[in-house]
């Protein structure tokens, strides 16, 4: 009998506790007494998708020629209100449209779709050399974005200024997990080519570094889920039933004792 309370009581006990040390670091199975080296294998270039805004800037031997190309178009970025970026925020730029293209004065349509902004430039300079001599092309992605939601710090939309942002980068524009996020079970949910992609991510491995999708893309949301420490911190029933289960242990252990 008394065997039995004490199984009682452990099981209870572990069933109070709260948050346990080991799944709080990142990149556990990294030694800590030697340091590694291994080359980048899965550094991705970012491609041009439906509904990105393409700033474009085109200079010539001719700036009033040139001027034609520049006017551009004025587009709002959609995206998720929050406190870090303003839905009502405008950018001055070429629209891809649903069949992969933008419409340039002049030249008409060039279809983008699925290039790199480095050959989506070159391609446009080509085609401005029948109309300018000796044209240059700037172009770069406006609307990159990503998403980052739940057991954060700050939980927001953050616009990304370049065109390369890693999940590390993301979380921490975010203010990193809290202490009780799920560190082994991130969603990243990834739009590409008219398909939703659903994706495991494991912080707490350095296999993470060689992922596909350590390298965010536009568009892409970080969802982070909350462990059951900050359900217990929020839900009173379940506070309620945690203090129950601790006096319940503590009166198994007296009674074992007599």
């Amino acid at each position: 009998m008394r065997k039995f309370f004490y199984l009682i009581a452990a099981i209870l006990f572990m069933s109070s506790c709260g948050v346990k040390y080991k799944s709080v670091p990142y990149f556990t199975d990294l030694p800590v007494d030697s340091t590694i080296q291994e080359q980048i294998l899965n550094q991705t270039v970012l491609k041009i998708q439906k509904d990105d805004i393409l700033a474009i800037t085109v200079s010539s031997l001719n700036p009033e020629a040139s001027a034609i190309f520049n006017m551009g178009n004025t587009s709002s970025i959609q995206g998720t209100p929050s406190a870090n970026i303003n839905p009502s925020t405008t950018a001055n730029g070429f629209m891809v449209d649903q069949k992969g293209a933008i419409q340039l004065p002049l030249i008409g349509s060039i279809q983008v779709e699925g290039l790199t902004t480095a050959s989506a430039r070159d391609l446009i300079q080509s085609k401005l050399g029948t109309y300018l001599k000796e044209p240059t092309v700037s172009l770069r992605l406006v609307n990159f974005k990503v998403s980052v939601l739940g057991d954060v710090v700050r939980p927001g939309v953050y616009p990304i200024q370049n065109e390369r942002v890693s999940v590390t980068e993301a979380l921490s524009m975010a203010g990193d997990l809290t202490i009780t996020a799920v560190r082994n079970n991130v969603l990243l949910i990834r739009e590409n080519q008219g398909k939703r992609q659903y994706t495991r991510l494991n912080m707490q491995s350095k296999e993470l570094f060689n992922s596909p999708y350590y390298y965010l893309q536009n568009n892409d949301v970080i969802y982070i889920q909350p462990g059951n420490a900050k359900y217990a911190s929020v839900d009173s029933s379940y506070r309620n039933v945690s203090i129950i289960l601790s006096a319940l242990s503590v009166i198994a252990l007296i009674i074992s004792r007599f």
